[in-house]
């Protein structure tokens, strides 16, 4: 796919993704589908990694996020593209879930996707991150959460750059910068 092709498939997603937050999408289009991978048989879930779980009930969740990082790490939403301040940060460090500040990116695994997400080629460590199948928005997914509170953090694609060739493309709002 050429970097026109792909800006433009980026900006079809996010316009999109953006247009999801409004009642324009029945509640189920914006969910996940219910046939989604659970963590149960899955060698890559949680459960198998030993990560020990962060639970809290909704209004507990409302009460430690914002409304936005609720409506995206809970709720499963999409901030719009170009929208994050982290885009930005090129400084040593790690980007934390923040959620539940598990470390899951190294600043050195970040680079500029083109896409207005941050975007890195591979998470700190395997165990502190969990993929599901993610068939909303008429298209096939993986959906990466946080292995320890479960919050959406946003979609792992396979167009990245080496080594790993993959894209993590995640929400800003869903992430904290720990400065080095």
């Amino acid at each position: 796919m050429n970097r026109r092709n792909f800006l433009t498939s980026a900006l079809t997603v996010g316009a999109v993704a953006t247009a999801s937050r409004f009642a324009f999408f029945p509640a189920g289009m914006r969910e996940h589908d219910d046939n989604q991978v659970s963590g149960g048989g899955n060698p890559k879930s949680p459960a198998s990694k030993g990560i020990h779980k962060v639970t809290k009930t909704n209004d507990e969740w409302k009460r430690t996020l914002t409304t936005e990082q609720y409506r995206v790490i809970r709720e499963k939403g999409t901030e719009a593209p170009f929208s994050s301040p982290l885009n930005d940060i090129h400084e040593a460090g790690v980007f934390a879930c923040a959620a539940c500040e598990l470390p899951l990116f190294s600043s050195k695994a970040k680079f500029d996707s083109g896409t207005g997400w941050p975007s890195f080629y591979e998470p700190i460590a395997e165990e502190n991150i969990h993929e599901e199948v993610d068939k909303s928005l008429w298209m096939t997914r993986n959906e990466v959460l946080c292995a320890r509170c479960d919050g959406h953090l946003g979609h792992v694609f396979d167009d990245g750059p080496k080594p790993t060739g993959l894209r993590y493309c995640m929400n800003g709002v869903a992430l904290k910068f720990v400065k080095d």
